[in-house]
């Protein structure tokens, strides 16, 4: 297993905790590195997402992961990262 940066739609799936095997595969990761990493542009997503709906309980828990990971800043590493995620994705259908 190599260190990941997750993006919005995969940290947003391991909060939700619908997906058994999403939920293996984050603590199986956990286990490892201690630790999510992700970016600020992540951050503001979700919390964009959370504060619109008001979804104050789920606000709390965000919050505490965002304590417990990694939130990295705004580099151009991270540009390239994310629009690098994007693709394969996008490409994967």
């Amino acid at each position: 297993m190599e260190p990941a940066l997750l993006d919005t739609d995969t940290l947003s799936e391991v909060m939700q905790g619908v997906d058994p095997s999403v939920q293996d595969n984050a603590r199986r990761y956990l286990t490892v590195f201690r630790h999510f990493t992700f970016s600020i542009i992540t951050r503001y997503e979700i919390l964009r997402g959370l504060k619109a709906r008001r979804a104050t309980r789920q606000l709390a828990r965000f919050e505490q992961r965002c304590q417990h990971s990694q939130v990295l800043p705004l580099t151009d590493d991270i540009i390239v990262q994310a629009a690098d995620l994007y693709a394969l994705l996008y490409q994967a259908g």
